[in-house]
């Protein structure tokens, strides 16, 4: 396809997005220089985002978008030749010819789509925080329960493991005398507190954050197997880039978790994908719905780390399309590396309105010909004022265009069609099912059982299974397991010698164990050492 195609309107190079006086092209090549979509409700926002996500398809460009209120999902379902639909068409030199795209529907709880998880050492510890709306210190001592988990082995799996790590930092205040029972997790204990102080206090703040979240349906979010972000950058037979679509609709019921779940992702992609340079079409495009929720009260810290990776990924060959309401939505230092605009009509009933309408306007590059702000008011529906980067990458005069109809059907599926999609989805049965592997849950637990069983030979009990029989078998080669007042010098010095190398074949063979697991929570333990721009670890 050389030329501008008559049904399409899209050429190998650009994709026809609407025409006024002058006809809207979003070239390819530039559109990893991220975009907005902004506008009032109701003005026609989710169809221009349909519009352009179509574009990108038929470019084979996969795409990754949020369905906010399930309107999106018609893309994956063929398109229908309506009157105002073919009026419109044929106003813009179209011939409209129905089509629809390959779709993959994903739901964090499972319900409409293939389940998506994350691990929480994939989270981290600054997006956790995000989610768990944490307070500073609350923060640090997430900061050190994660590198507690990294130093020892303790795979962070799921909500479980968490919450026994969180358990394990906690100082253990009980009797400290000769008779008292050996604290299995003194080590760990330890080393949190050589962090820093880490009170009972503040993890408990944090559990009941955690119960908060649990209540919410965030329990489903972690786990495995965890999503692999290879599965969005995926063409159909056809080479038309897959649509991803997350349905979000009680997602958004909890915005901290889905701007946070978002943010993730995108964080992923950051850190998974190769520096690319310049392409002549990006390897994903993602749109980011209700976009103010990622700004909303985040502190500076995160800022700063949101900036860097909008501003980094697009040299990774992401493009990144915010959709909300008003430009002011998006912080400034944000808002200037977006630069491909689609302005839907806003409404000013109001001194402070009129103040946002005008601070729309002053985000296009001006036309002599047009009054910017006069004209976001009086925009009908389907129309749009737009600025797309022109050759040379420096942003089009704004123009006043009529959004085109989109190929697709315009509206929800049914259930039954959903259904029919998921049962020949290209990732059915990968995420379905919900693993359970050895963690940090499961790592605590033996090292409690193995003290219980130590304790029970030392009580004259048979107890305690294999590891307390090779506890015992150990402890009395090197006198460890004698009470502490009978102990000689060398009995400690032998003592805190096998302590020290035991812990470490412990935490060998946890990472040896981790790494032959498949491939999620091995390379979660084979990479716990380095951490990423948002606090999730580096794949490299």
């Amino acid at each position: 396809m050389t030329a501008q195609d008559s049904k399409l309107g899209d050429t190998d190079d650009k994709i026809f997005v609407g025409k006024g006086d002058e006809q809207a092209w979003l070239t390819l090549a530039l559109a990893n220089r991220h975009g907005l979509v902004t506008g009032a409700t109701g003005t026609g926002k989710t169809v221009t985002l349909q519009v352009m996500a179509e574009g990108f398809a038929r470019a084979g460009v996969p795409v990754f978008a949020a369905d906010i209120k399930g309107d999106l999902s018609g893309i994956a379902e063929v398109g229908e030749a309506k009157d105002f639909i073919v009026k419109r068409a044929s106003a813009m030199g179209l011939n409209f010819q129905p089509d629809q795209f390959s779709t993959v529907f994903w739901d964090v709880f499972g319900e409409q789509g293939h389940p998506v998880r994350a691990t929480v050492t994939e989270m981290g510890p600054l997006l956790l925080a995000r989610m768990l709306d944490l307070n500073d210190v609350q923060e640090g001592v997430l900061n050190v329960a994660f590198r507690v988990a990294d130093d020892n082995g303790l795979t962070l799996i799921d909500m479980k493991d968490l919450r026994a790590l969180l358990d394990a930092i906690v100082p253990d205040n009980g009797k400290k005398g000769a008779d008292a029972a050996e604290d299995p997790l003194a080590a760990i204990r330890k080393a949190a507190q050589g962090f820093g102080n880490v009170t009972k206090a503040t993890v408990g703040t944090i559990q009941r954050q955690l119960l908060v979240l649990e209540n919410q349906g965030g329990t489903k979010f972690f786990g495995e197997p965890a999503l692999t972000l290879k599965d969005f950058l995926k063409t159909d037979r056809d080479g038309r880039g897959m649509v991803n679509i997350l349905v979000a609709d009680k997602l958004l019921q909890n915005p901290r978790l889905y701007a946070t779940f978002l943010l993730w992702m995108l964080s992923e992609l950051f850190e998974e994908l190769p520096e690319a340079g310049d392409l002549p079409k990006p390897k994903l495009v993602f749109f980011f719905d209700e976009a103010h929720l990622l700004f909303n009260d985040a502190p500076k810290a995160l800022m700063d780390k949101i900036e860097q990776v909008v501003r980094l990924i697009r040299s990774k060959g992401v493009g990144v399309y915010f959709v909300t309401q008003n430009p002011v939505d998006v912080p400034d230092r944000v808002l200037g590396q977006l630069g491909n605009r689609v302005q839907h009509a806003l409404r000013a009933f109001t001194p402070r309105d009129q103040k946002a309408v005008a601070a729309a306007a002053q985000t296009f590059r001006p036309n002599p010909k047009l009054d910017t702000a006069k004209l976001i008011m009086e925009l009908g529906k389907g129309e749009a004022l737009v600025s797309f980067l022109e050759g040379n990458g420096t942003p089009a005069m704004v123009e006043r265009v009529m959004i085109r109809p989109p190929s697709a059907r315009i509206g929800p599926i049914t259930p039954d069609e959903r259904k029919a999609i998921m049962g020949a989805s290209p990732v059915k049965g990968k995420y379905d099912t919900a693993v359970d592997e050895e963690s940090a849950y499961e790592m605590i637990q033996k090292r409690i059982a193995g003290t219980a069983a130590t304790a029970d030979v030392q009580a004259g009990g048979n107890g305690g299974g294999l590891l307390g029989q090779i506890g015992s078998i150990v402890g009395t080669i090197f006198g460890t397991n004698v009470k502490r007042g009978r102990l000689s010098t060398g009995q400690v010095i032998a003592r805190d010698v096998t302590r020290s190398v035991t812990n470490q074949v412990i935490g060998g063979m946890a990472a040896n164990i981790g790494k032959s697991v498949g491939g999620q929570l091995g390379g979660s333990i084979g990479r716990t050492l380095v951490r990423g721009a948002l606090g999730g670890l580096l794949r490299r």
